[in-house]
């Protein structure tokens, strides 16, 4: 956020006509309403817009394990024949490194020599970023069936076919076996325009799978996270994580769910699955690559566990058709928060984590109410008596209503427009407090793509401030989706958070509006009254009760500035210089794109009037957190 007097000077310029009639915000100081829930922000992800595979996730090679979505096959690998060279690649269904990985690359050579090789290329995710100076590490599995020579490695720009990195590995054995190496770049210019190239200078046959490439990630973790990204997310201060979804839990089908004991231990152990969004995954984010995640941003583990609905309708019984879905739940949930003296914890600490992980929160399934067999009461009790006798300090949340037994929490899905957030910012005012807790697990103002634009921005602010003035009932709360790869076919489902392509990415209007709700939370409720004739003008106020600051948050969704007379009653001493941070658009179609990613970002002024009673004016289309000292 920068230091400005930009929005000061444009109040100053506005003809008294483009001001509505002023507002009137009453907060009573003196007696907090209730508790703000600690855990309130979050993340919701899944597999989806190429969220992890050609996003978060670092690997840079596309189709490393040679699988077209449900069968074996070459999308993304591109024959290489090099001067003279004669040569064929195929998959081959027959052999593979392991059990999980049971196919293969061929690579046949019939004519190949020192200046005339032969092999194959990569494409990448939408091209295979490089930049200066930079180490990349990457492995594949490999065997032989004579003598190939060795095997050249090199990154290639695709515009001047100059090798940019170049690595040799020694001829091939004819076993299957593990090759790892670095490529490191030199003074280049940072681009995507690359594809990675495997060859040989020999003829004869070798097979090849799980080819990896990785640049640097996130805290240099070995098969780790994008930094970009991974700094973009901490910014948005989440205080917790829930995966692995979404639909991407449940699978279009019971087979194709995310079936979490098949994404753990080494890669090549690991099968991939096929995703509900038309694409499939490499599971190189398995189970122990999401809690790593929430380590490495200091959030709680939300864990959605598979309850036996996938998304064509297949459902599984409760019962003893059930049974053996209840045993995968709890056996997951000691691999997450169980000693190493326990079967799945030892299994953790087998890959390389032995301390357990904090749970808190466990949700059963995922949007239930698809489910047209009327079978999630039955499943979730049977969930619900199993995970309570084993871990009876969990918290269990139902994905909706449920009456045989009472949850702990409710998730509720919110996907609309700005004006119908506008219309319902009272919408949990009036819940009975004696009910369940409510987790808002999935919600977005869907205007403008890939990402949100400004109107969207000022939809889900003013949705935030009805969260935020009933934290005590609502425990979290997510955006989604997350993420989106703005490439040509990189996404399924608009309005997304944060975009990016291969070497860069941005966030959203949105994204902004929800770092700035985050970071600037109270720890108590106050009550507040707003009384305005401007029907989008949207408030919520916390206290910090540790720095004694009154943090009052104003969402201004007219096209005209207003003014709004705030009275601080019960306030002893107001400091008169406080904080503003201002997130604002000319136009709610306004908005950040790929190459033009800071159109819209927050702007941070100082007001010099803050007394018990003052005047202060919101510009039009603007979202503004006011950060008062108090006594």
């Amino acid at each position: 956020m920068r230091l400005s007097s930009l929005a000061t000077l444009l109040l100053a310029a506005m003809p008294a006509a483009l001001i509505a009639q002023t507002a009137t915000l009453t907060i009573d100081t003196s007696t907090p309403k209730a508790h703000v829930s600690p855990s309130l922000y979050g993340l919701m992800t899944e597999e989806i817009n190429y969220s992890y595979d050609g996003g978060l996730y670092a690997e840079l090679l596309n189709n490393r394990t040679f699988e077209n979505n449900r069968y074996p096959g070459l999308a993304h690998w591109t024959l290489v024949q090099n001067g003279d060279a004669r040569a064929t690649i195929t998959p081959d269904k027959t052999t593979g490194p392991s059990e999980a990985l049971a196919h293969s690359l061929k690579l046949t050579v019939t004519e190949a020599d020192a200046h005339s090789s032969a092999g194959f290329l990569n494409d990448g995710y939408w091209g295979i970023p490089l930049r200066a100076n930079t180490v990349y590490h990457s492995s594949f599995y490999a065997k032989s069936d004579g003598n190939l020579g060795p095997v050249t490695i090199r990154l290639v720009n695709d515009n001047t076919g100059a090798a940019e990195a170049t690595a040799t590995v020694a001829a091939l054995t004819s076993d299957w076996k593990q090759y790892s190496f670095t490529l490191k770049t030199g003074a280049i210019a940072a681009s995507s325009t690359n594809h990675f190239e495997i060859t040989v200078a020999h003829p004869g046959t070798a097979w090849f799978s799980l080819v990896s490439l990785f640049p640097p990630t996130y805290r240099n973790t070995p098969n780790g996270n994008r930094i970009d990204i991974m700094e973009k997310l901490a910014a948005m201060h989440p205080a917790f994580l829930r995966f692995p979804g979404g639909n991407y839990l449940e699978g279009d089908t019971i087979a194709e769910r995310f079936d979490w004991k098949k994404t753990i231990g080494p890669l090549v152990d690991r099968p991939t699955h096929m995703s509900p969004w038309r694409y499939r995954s490499t599971d190189g984010m398995g189970l122990l690559e999401f809690l790593e995640w929430c380590e490495d941003l200091h959030m709680q583990p939300l864990l959605a566990v598979y309850a036996g609905y996938s998304l064509r309708g297949e459902h599984v019984n409760p019962g003893a058709d059930l049974e053996p879905y209840v045993q995968d739940a709890l056996d997951e949930i000691e691999y997450v928060t169980g000693p190493t003296s326990s079967r799945w914890g030892a299994e953790r600490a087998k890959d390389g984590h032995p301390a357990p992980f904090h749970l808190s929160y466990v949700e059963i399934g995922n949007e239930d109410w698809f489910d047209r067999s009327g079978s999630y009461e039955g499943r979730y009790a049977q969930f619900s008596k199993a995970i309570k006798a084993q871990y009876p300090q969990l918290q269990l949340i139902a994905t909706m209503p449920v009456k045989s037994v009472k949850p702990d929490v409710v998730d509720d899905h919110f996907y609309r427009s700005a004006q119908q957030f506008f219309e319902d910012v009272h919408h949990y005012d009036a819940i009975d407090r004696n009910g369940p807790k409510i987790f808002v697990g999935e919600w977005a103002t869907r205007e403008g793509g890939p990402t949100t634009n400004f109107g969207a921005a000022l939809g889900d602010a003013a949705w935030m401030t009805g969260m935020e003035r009933n934290s005590d009932l609502i425990v979290m709360a997510s955006y989604a989706p997350l993420f989106v790869n703005v490439n040509p076919g990189g996404m399924q489902w608009s309005s997304d958070l944060i975009g990016y392509d291969a070497l860069h990415s941005y966030g959203s209007p949105s994204y902004y509006a929800q770092s700035m709700f985050a970071e600037h939370l109270g720890d108590e409720i106050l009550n507040a009254k707003l009384d305005a004739s401007n029907p989008r003008l949207f408030q919520s106020v916390t206290y910090d009760s540790k720095r004694h600051h009154v943090i009052i948050k104003l969402v201004n969704a007219s096209s005209a500035a207003q003014a709004v007379t705030i009275k601080l009653d019960g306030a002893k001493h107001v400091q008169p210089k406080a904080t503003v941070v201002t997130l604002a658009g000319k136009s709610t179609q306004e908005t950040n794109s790929i190459t033009d990613p800071t159109r819209v970002t927050p702007v941070t002024t100082a007001i010099t009037n803050a007394a018990a009673t003052f005047t202060h004016t919101v510009p039009r289309y603007a979202i503004q957190v006011l950060d008062l000292t108090v006594e």
